[in-house]
């Protein structure tokens, strides 16, 4: 009997964590990172929306791991109180900076002897996994006394072991809702901890903005700031090519340009794009116009839902603002552009702005001028709005 031959899975991935060969380049920031976190350089990432920043981390934390760095990850977006923020230290350091994987209850207790307030620690019957809570009923002063000493342990364990470490922080723009005052004692362990490397990241850029740009905050000037752009058209277009080749397809290299075109080299755009383009060519041919053009009707098609409501949600001005960014990249303050596309008063357009810069829809590039970046929202406002 002959053997069945699995099939040839689509190789673009868009929405999950690319790894491994669904990585697409960044090999210039991956390098600087991972070099950075050995160093014990504390890095925040800024970037747009799903430019990349998880995918980046996630590669970079594999290789320090393979370097037999100890990693630790801890998403404060699932944080909603300092008590739960203990529990997460504390599995943390447990499992990934201890490396205490077992039922070596024994052993944790050992490491957290000495907090202000002492874990129940639970271990499930079926897993083996310990698990650690905090009472509710404590007071501030216990709470807070305890997360300092938690967030101490990470560079006394990694010296004890002669290992280097890293603290990844997700959502770091929750961190002022978790608890009063946790930004400031986070930077008063942080800043004495030259062995190790935090490391920053965000979905809400301007919210990362203000904690480590706004002199006032304690975290000013306090980490290494990496700004993530497109990946640059060379190295995408190759990555798109040698995807296609892989799996016995072809892709002229014209239609790459439209891509890109289309994309400008954004990540998630250019791999949702691609995926559907992959899609729509035979195995054997070569994917030309038609097949661009099927499969961008489709990409637009799969975000009609979520584009109208980002229009329905935006103000006047804002919808007046994304519609003349969609039919001209520019300046909208400038009077000229604003009389070319009957935009209201300089202050109203301000305001509007600066709403659509919070949301992550526009942003401005190295000429100045503004566009919209969310990936194509432009053409589906130029095909559903303008035309």
């Amino acid at each position: 009997m002959q053997a069945r031959i699995p099939p040839v899975r689509n190789p673009f991935r868009f929405g999950a964590l690319a790894k491994d060969d669904d990585f697409a380049d960044r090999e210039k920031e991956l390098t600087t990172l991972v070099a950075d976190a050995q160093n014990g350089q504390d890095v925040v990432i800024f970037a747009p929306r799903r430019l990349g920043k998880s995918s980046l981390i996630s590669a970079a934390m594999r290789q320090l791991i393979q370097n037999d760095v100890l990693v630790a990850d801890i998403d404060l977006w699932k944080i909603p109180t300092k008590e739960k923020l203990a529990e997460a230290l504390a599995s943390a350091i447990y499992t990934d900076i201890a490396r205490l994987r077992d039922r070596a209850a024994e052993k944790a207790a050992g490491i957290f002897r000495g907090l202000r307030i002492t874990p129940t620690m639970t271990i499930d019957p079926e897993t083996g996994q310990l698990t650690f809570s905090f009472s509710s009923t404590a007071s501030q002063p216990d709470i807070d006394a305890t997360i300092e000493r938690l967030l101490e342990l990470p560079a006394e364990l990694g010296a004890e072991q002669e290992k280097s470490v890293v603290l990844v922080l997700d959502e770091f723009q929750e961190v002022g809702k978790i608890g009063a005052g946790l930004t400031k004692l986070m930077r008063s362990v942080f800043q004495h901890q030259s062995e190790v490397s935090h490391i920053y990241l965000g979905s809400r850029r301007h919210l990362m903005e203000e904690i480590f740009n706004d002199e006032q905050e304690p975290f000013w000037r306090s980490a290494k700031q990496m700004e993530l752009g497109p990946i640059p058209r060379n190295e995408f277009s190759r990555f798109i090519a040698q995807r296609f080749a892989d799996t016995g397809k072809q892709i002229e290299q014209d239609v790459i340009g439209e891509v890109l075109d289309q994309t400008g080299g954004h990540p998630y755009a250019t791999q949702r794009l691609c995926y559907e383009l992959w899609q729509v060519t035979p195995k054997g041919d070569s994917a030309g116009r038609p097949e661009f053009e099927a499969a961008f009707q489709t990409v637009l098609e799969s975000e009609h839902s979520h584009f109208g409501l980002i229009w329905d949600d935006a103000a006047t001005a804002q919808q007046q603002v994304l519609s003349a960014l969609a039919a001209e990249p520019g300046r909208p303050l400038r009077s000229d552009y604003r009389d070319r596309h009957g935009l209201p008063a300089a202050s109203t357009v301000q305001r509007a702005m600066q709403a659509l810069k919070n949301d992550e829809l526009i942003g401005n590039g190295r000429d100045d001028e503004y566009r919209i970046t969310e990936p194509f929202l432009a053409t589906w406002i130029r095909t559903n709005v303008l035309s």
